[in-house]
């Protein structure tokens, strides 16, 4: 994406994961936690995040991702953000680049009249230091 990220998220993994295949589709459900970087918010994701993927008949997975960010706001205030990051792919795993939708909830009076817009979009990469989650602010 052009611009700016408003908020880097660099994931990292150590459990692994639970799988279960159903007549129905399958569940994928893998814990996360990992580093917060940016002007706006910096800290760490607590360890219970966790992507939950479901692959449905027709071969349409949806990721729904759903943590929770501790640290401090741009002010130095102790705060944090729960974000829900959806994102639907026609194949059976996220390409190396993906486009998501994010929701964020906050308890810093700094930030939540900026991130309760809902106005953002998200971009997961896969680069050679693992997994980095990016959220942008949608132009208008």
């Amino acid at each position: 994406m052009e611009g700016k990220p408003i908020i880097e998220v660099k994931v990292e993994f150590d459990q692994p994961g639970f799988k279960m295949k159903t007549e129905q589709g399958d569940v994928v459900m893998i814990p996360f936690y990992g580093k917060v970087y940016g002007e706006l918010f910096s800290g760490i994701v607590e360890p219970w995040g966790v992507d939950t993927q479901i692959l449905n008949q027709a071969g349409v997975r949806h990721m729904s991702a759903r943590y929770l960010l501790t640290g401090k706001d741009k002010d130095g205030q102790e705060c944090h953000i729960y974000v829900e990051n959806n994102a639907f792919f026609t194949d059976d795993l996220p390409h190396p680049t993906f486009k998501s939708v994010p929701t964020f909830y906050t308890d810093s009076k700094l930030l939540s009249p900026y991130l309760h817009r809902n106005q953002f979009v998200g971009e997961g990469s896969v680069e050679k230091d693992g997994l980095w989650i990016r959220f942008y602010e949608i132009e208008h």
